[in-house]
């Protein structure tokens, strides 16, 4: 009862900054999607720059999230700048993986009869093997959606926005009042948003990919 005692308390707080935690997360996934399907296309092409870009993202996801917000310190300081930055990098990971993928698994002879009917190359690409690839980039949307709604919680440590602060005070003030209440709703809030977020892409991909492809 305590713990709903708190959200109670504290109901204004919370509300804004859940708010803060899924913008911070939505914007990120959102900028770090574009920019995975945009290096997908110019590489997926090129057999070699395709599996430099597979290896390069998958390498990248071993760097920890705390040594980068670290280095991000220095030249743009602390707040939403380097939060924004740390997350939108590890958003794209996942997705210019899947993206690749998805991309080189279009079967070669549908887009030979999308030149033969005249298609220009990039007319190809965002009309044909876009919508064929999207089943498998939507996935690699909703594992980056999941991580990055997690992994930014710990943006608190450099003062950014968002419920990490409210798990990191409180784990600071462990026997103190209201402590262990606050972790736990800031875990419990950061949980909901994932389930959230999961629900709005399962329902994406309902209305977006194609029935012939489901």
């Amino acid at each position: 009862m305590q713990l709903w005692d708190y959200i109670g308390d504290n109901a204004r707080s919370l509300t804004f900054l859940t708010y803060q935690h899924a913008s911070l997360s939505f914007q990120t996934v959102l900028v770090g999607t574009l920019v995975a399907i945009a290096v997908a296309a110019l590489v997926y092409r090129l057999p070699l720059a395709a599996a430099l870009t597979l290896t390069s993202s998958r390498v990248a996801l071993t760097i920890p999230s705390l040594a980068l917000l670290a280095l991000l310190i220095v030249p743009f300081g602390l707040g939403v700048t380097p939060s924004f930055l740390m997350l939108a990098f590890f958003a794209m990971l996942p997705v210019i993986g899947n993206a690749v993928v998805g991309l080189r698994s279009v079967p070669p002879s549908v887009v030979e009869s999308a030149r033969g009917i005249g298609l220009s190359r990039w007319r190809i690409l965002f009309t044909v093997e876009l919508p064929i690839a999207w089943p498998v980039i939507l996935t690699g949307i909703r594992v980056s959606t999941q991580m990055i709604v997690g992994v930014a919680a710990i943006v608190a440590y450099v003062l950014g926005p968002g419920l990490g602060s409210l798990i990191f005070n409180g784990l600071a003030r462990l026997g103190g009042a209201n402590a262990l209440e606050s972790a736990l709703a800031g875990t419990v809030l950061i949980v909901i948003i994932a389930l959230v977020f999961d629900a709005l892409l399962v329902l994406l991909g309902r209305l977006t990919i194609s029935k012939g492809l489901s």
